[in-house]
């Protein structure tokens, strides 16, 4: 397994383990965790905000699992993915082709996007915020290419889940920058973004318990008080 961090011109980046890799890339991954999560944040949708989106930002697409996913969900007309890895075109480039809408890869930091003000409808962050150093500017960058009126849909887990011994030894993150929900939120909310409670939820799937759901099965309920180790939601540029 590779832990280490390579600096890129577009910023630093975290290598992915060889175990993570293959996770994020595989079926479980996508029926577990990206389909949940999108579930949740389609819930999560305010009545008054349109679902349908002409142009979809994906940011750490990885191995573009999420393209049909986002395509058949929000009917866009195109979608830009954007992520940091070096591999990018080899890991993605299958998955685009056979998207059914226009894919265009693009190798940057989040950080530092090329992308123009207001160019996009939707900005898609599944699961990436905890790798990237640079939270607080990757955040404003989130809020500046969305036009007003946008959407970010935000499904993250916490530090609570990446500090977790598991975790630690199968996956590879930047652990100094990781944070709470509500540390999270603040970030979220500091740029700009219109985020109510309505908004918010706080899975506790049996994948981000260190128990792996164990406990449950065995009858024992979930404590109600706990730190939370999942937080999605929608939020939007006024």
């Amino acid at each position: 397994m590779r832990h280490h961090i390579e600096q890129l011109k577009t910023g630093p980046f975290v290598e992915e383990t060889s175990f993570g890799n293959w996770f994020i890339s595989s079926n479980t991954w996508k029926i577990r965790v990206l389909r949940i999560a999108l579930n949740d944040l389609e819930r999560l949708f305010p009545e008054e905000v349109s679902k349908q989106r002409d142009i979809i930002l994906d940011v750490g697409c990885g191995f573009g699992i999420s393209f049909n996913e986002l395509a058949r969900r929000f009917q866009p007309s195109k979608i830009v993915a954007l992520d940091a890895d070096p591999d990018l075109f080899n890991r993605a480039g299958k998955a685009a082709k056979a998207c059914s809408v226009p894919v265009e890869l693009v190798d940057g930091n989040a950080a530092r996007m090329p992308f123009d003000d207001n160019s996009f409808d939707l900005v898609f962050c599944h699961q990436v915020f905890h790798h990237i150093v640079e939270q607080e500017a990757a955040m404003a960058e989130f809020y500046r290419v969305l036009k007003p009126g946008g959407v970010l849909l935000f499904a993250e887990s916490t530090k609570r889940y990446i500090h977790s011994y598991l975790i630690r030894y199968l996956f590879s993150h930047p652990m100094a920058t990781q944070k709470t929900a509500s540390e999270y939120l603040d970030v979220i909310r500091s740029v700009g973004f219109f985020v109510p409670d309505a908004q918010i939820s706080y899975p506790f799937l049996w994948w981000s318990r260190e128990d792996l759901g164990l406990f449950e099965k065995l009858g024992f309920k979930p404590k109600q008080e706990r730190e939370e180790t999942l937080v999605n939601l929608v939020a939007v540029k006024k």
